[in-house]
Order: structure tokens, then C-alpha cells, then sequence
């Protein structure tokens, strides 16, 4: 299982849209990739509907989006005529592809298989993963959710916007931050530093006497 910061694995695999290797799909983009237990399950569908909905805000971010369930890429292909009627929209162009993963070969090398959850045939399912990597093909996020929860899409635009910014500006985002709200400058910027990064800044009184906790607003 890999841990943030490292290298993502650039795996070959098969999808709706042919035969890829994940960082050649992602080219200059971020990526998010979301796994699915199996294909033609009522969770899945409404996640991966709610992702149609979605691309305009992951392309502003210049996010691309890929999924992975553990079924054949012609049942993927079946399953997003449904995808696409429960999101409301043609089945045509399907914005994303959805890879394979019958072997659950990524599922185990990812570490993300659910070993309370079991297929008809007593085989784990895959857990609700959330993987985003950068530009650098650097794991910076994942989530793992159990094949009965369904993800929130606000929360992970939310959590991608924080990088995106983070990376950017020595900011830090605070809990139940959103777009616009103030954030806190990182810790090891100095103060010197601090007035001329950011011209609007709160130290925050506490008792310890320590100002560790300077906000600024959002600096973009």
C-alpha cells in the first residue's frame, strides 16, 4: 500500500476507452481515481452519476477523473448506459473511462479491498477508494470508504482545492475550510517572512502566549 507522498504506480490497465498507463492519462493533470465494488450496484451508480455532474469543476481544476470497478470492461461499458440516465444525460461521449479490474490485481496492490464485504461467491469487494495525485504522480490524498457508504463529491472538491491552494501560497487550510474563508499560514515561515508573504495578518491570543496560529485571508 502506498503512503502519501510517494510515487504513484503507474499501472497498465484496460478501460472503456482502450488499453492505458495511468500517468500517461494523466499527462500535465491532477487525477483523482475512484474505486467501485461491482458494476450495476446502486451505490456505485449514484457516485459515478454524480461524477458527470462534477467534470466541469474538475476540469476548472485541471483534475481527470478515472474509475475502476471489478468487472469486465464490456459490462462497463453496459453499465454506463445506466450511469448516464440516473445522472440525466445522453449515453454518448461518456466523460471518464472505467477501468478493469476483474483479477482485483490494483484493488490488492493499492490496499484497498474490503474484507468485511463479500461478492456472491465469498470474494472480498473492493473498498470506495478516493486516490488524488498530482502533477508530480505524487499520492497527496486518500479516503477509504466501505463498499456501503457512499462518498461526498463536496468534501473531495474541498479537500482538492486546499492542495491545489496549499501547493501554491505557505497557507494551511483550517478545519471545515472552504473557498474563501480565511486560512492560517504554515508554521515554518517565519514572521519576517510572514509580513511581506501576506499584508493581512491575525495572531490569534492564546493562553500558552505562543502565536502559532496567524490567519490570513485566502490569498487567491
Amino acid at each position: 500500500m502506498i503512503v502519501l507522498g510517494e510515487k504513484f504506480p503507474n499501472f497498465l490497465a484496460q478501460t472503456t476507452i482502450g488499453d492505458i498507463t495511468f500517468h500517461e492519462y494523466l499527462g500535465d493533470s491532477w487525477g483523482i481515481l475512484f474505486s467501485h465494488p461491482a458494476d450495476f450496484t446502486p451505490v456505485c451508480t449514484t457516485e459515478l452519476a454524480r461524477l458527470i455532474k462534477l467534470i466541469p469543476e474538475f476540469t476548472k481544476r485541471n483534475t481527470k477523473i478515472i474509475a475502476l470497478s471489478c468487472d469486465s470492461v464490456d459490462s462497463h461499458l453496459k453499465w454506463t448506459n445506466d450511469i448516464s440516465v440516473y445522472a440525466g444525460c445522453s449515453g454518448d461521449n461518456f466523460p471518464y473511462p472505467i477501468i478493469s479490474d476483474q483479477d482485483r490485481e490494483l484493488a490488492i496492490e493499492l490496499g484497498m479491498i474490503d474484507s468485511d464485504e463479500k461478492d456472491s461467491h465469498g470474494i472480498p469487494l473492493t473498498a470506495r477508494a478516493v486516490f488524488i495525485v498530482d502533477t508530480n504522480k505524487k499520492l497527496r490524498l486518500s479516503i477509504l470508504y466501505p463498499a456501503t457508504t457512499g462518498r461526498n463529491f463536496d468534501e473531495i472538491l474541498r479537500v482538492l482545492d486546499s492542495l491545489q491552494l496549499c501547493d501554491k501560497y505557505k497557507v494551511a487550510t483550517p478545519a471545515d475550510w472552504v473557498q474563501g474563508d480565511d486560512v492560517m499560514i504554515q508554521p515554518t515561515v517565519p514572521d519576517d517572512e510572514v509580513k511581506t508573504l501576506f499584508p493581512l495578518v491575525t495572531v490569534v491570543a492564546l493562553p500558552s502566549g505562543k502565536g502559532y496560529i496567524r490567519k490570513t485571508p485566502q490569498p487567491n
